[in-house]
């Protein structure tokens, strides 16, 4: 299926005006998450090893109880399939909660901190998967044969919605977002769109949802509300904009675009004003993550190269943490392999991502 889109300047080299969502996709996102393909694996974007093994795994070492919040992230660093790690706010510590040969993505931390929701690949594709903080108690949550993937937890926990391909034969397994109970029931379809909407994330109040769509014609970011009614585009340029993150009061959406030459991390208030950019070299830096007081923000950032080569190129994407404001952008991971797709703990039932 292709569509006319502007033309996308950035590293990796797409520069024409019809691209496939597929390939569309993969370009916006695979450089800051293992992006579970819709096609089979031969699919020419997919830089990421997908290898379906059956569930579970012995070796999963288990995390220390503490009472500092952590950050949960995708790394590739022990056998180059993504796992899910959890680190303290300054790097230290470092855990790692899964351990099998297949790839696992888009970590979210339930609003009480205690489960993990994620994606992952061990049955064959991708599914939405829960486990508790420490790595045990692994549920599957979906079973479908096309793709499930972003995770992302209602404030009260009791609903989860995510992106899926499902029920889709007729348009190229475009996506859509569904939202289920938490226990993966009741799984509902809120949007409906002959193009691709997908990433959501919650509102604190759980009113509403924003979510990225190319309705438009290129990936902008919009919020509807929790039943999937009033879409509203936020914001409204020729460039792509992706990973929407709600701050914790509510009042304003991180999220990553392409305005300049490369993607950045901007801030704009909740109904779209104001918008700030808060990174600004020549490397990517996208995926931001808040901490659940609201001072500081997690991101993937490119700025490190790796001259030994990593999964993305010859780009290294580490973790990174900064102030709000965009000041004390700091490295987390340190490592020649690929960390990726922060999320940050709850301090406690009330915090909210």
């Amino acid at each position: 299926m292709e569509r006319s889109i502007n033309p996308e300047h950035g590293r990796t080299g797409v520069e024409r005006e019809n691209v496939d969502f597929s390939e569309e996709y993969c370009v916006m996102r695979k450089k800051i998450r293992a992006f579970i393909p819709k096609l089979p694996l031969a699919v020419g974007c997919l830089v990421l090893p997908l290898i379906a093994t059956a569930l579970g795994s012995n070796n999963t070492v288990k995390a220390q109880t503490s009472t500092t919040p952590k950050i949960a992230f995708v790394s590739f660093r022990d056998d180059n399939s993504g796992d899910i790690y959890l680190m303290n706010p300054n790097g230290s510590n470092l855990t790692r909660l899964t351990n099998d040969s297949v790839s696992e993505s888009d970590p979210a931390w339930s609003p009480d901190g205690k489960q993990i929701a994620f994606s992952s690949n061990r049955e064959g594709y991708s599914d939405i998967y829960v486990m508790d903080a420490d790595g045990s108690n692994l549920t599957r949550l979906t079973n479908d044969p096309e793709y499930d993937i972003d995770p992302a937890w209602s404030p009260d926990g009791k609903r989860i919605a995510f992106t899926s391909g499902r029920n889709d034969s007729d348009r190229d397994n475009n996506s859509e977002i569904y939202v289920m109970k938490a226990d993966g029931s009741n799984q509902t379809r809120l949007t409906n769109n002959p193009a691709d909407d997908g990433d959501p994330v919650w509102s604190p109040d759980g009113k509403q949802i924003a979510f990225i769509s190319s309705r438009d014609g290129n990936f902008e970011i919009y919020v509807m509300n929790a039943n999937g009614s009033k879409l509203r585009n936020l914001t409204n340029n020729p460039t792509s904009d992706a990973d929407p993150a709600w701050s914790p009061d509510g009042k304003q959406i991180a999220f990553m675009s392409q305005r300049t030459d490369n993607r950045d991390v901007y801030l704009m208030d909740a109904d779209g004003s104001n918008l700030t950019q808060l990174t600004n070299n020549p490397a990517d830096d996208d995926a931001p993550a808040w901490s659940s007081d609201g001072n500081q923000i997690a991101f993937v950032s490119f700025r490190d190269k790796n001259p030994e080569g990593s999964n993305f190129e010859n780009y290294n994407p580490e973790i990174y943490v900064m102030d709000a404001d965009g000041s004390n952008q700091t490295r987390l991971t340190n490592h020649p392999s690929t960390d990726y797709s922060p999320d940050w703990q709850p301090l406690t039932s009330k915090a909210r991502r």
